[in-house]
């Protein structure tokens, strides 16, 4: 063999191993963004199966009307975003949460524990909480998901939760809510 096809193929190798390094380099990038992607389901699912049940307690157990009255919206809209979001995820073949988060579950399990106003600020109050992180959470998705469908959904989304969090904000000043009951 000559030196000039020794050369070649040293080159051809060279260059084999760059671009398996360039393709493997782009698989962990998409991985990392599908895990972005996929955290954002995740939390999302989760917040939306924790304000549906959250909120029917709160419709069951409240006195105040407008606590209700809040609440049942809590469970319509968050029913509605919730649908949306499971079948995008399944479309993009992410994992979606079945149960909402261990937190929720202890906070279920005081609600049911409390009645009257301490129900009604406590209900609130988690409310302003979970949609204080929400907005959050769906704000960095809109600028920093890698997904763009995903993406979209979560800025067409936000103004929704804002509006959420504003009536949360609103509700625990009216019924007194400064600070939680512990």
């Amino acid at each position: 063999m000559t030196v000039k096809w020794k050369m070649l193929i040293l080159c051809v190798s060279l260059l084999a191993g760059c671009l398996a390094a360039a393709h493997a380099r782009q698989d962990k990038d998409k991985a990392k963004a599908a895990e972005g992607d996929q955290t954002f389901v995740t939390k999302a699912v989760e917040s939306d199966l924790a304000e549906i049940n959250v909120s029917r307690i709160a419709v069951k157990n409240s006195g105040d009307a407008g606590v209700k009255k809040f609440a049942q919206q809590m469970i319509d809209d968050h029913t509605k975003t919730s649908k949306e979001l499971v079948e995008l995820a399944g479309k993009k073949r992410l994992k979606v949460p079945e149960r909402m988060d261990a937190e929720h579950d202890k906070l279920m399990v005081k609600l049911t524990g409390l009645s009257g106003a301490a129900f009604d600020r406590e209900y609130v109050a988690g409310q302003v909480k979970d949609h204080e992180t929400a907005v959050a959470l769906f704000e960095r998705q809109s600028k920093d998901g890698k997904d763009e469908e995903l993406r979209e959904w979560a800025k067409k989304t936000l103004p929704h939760l804002r509006h959420h969090l504003k009536m949360a904000r609103e509700l625990h000043d009216r019924i007194g809510g400064k600070g939680k009951d512990k």
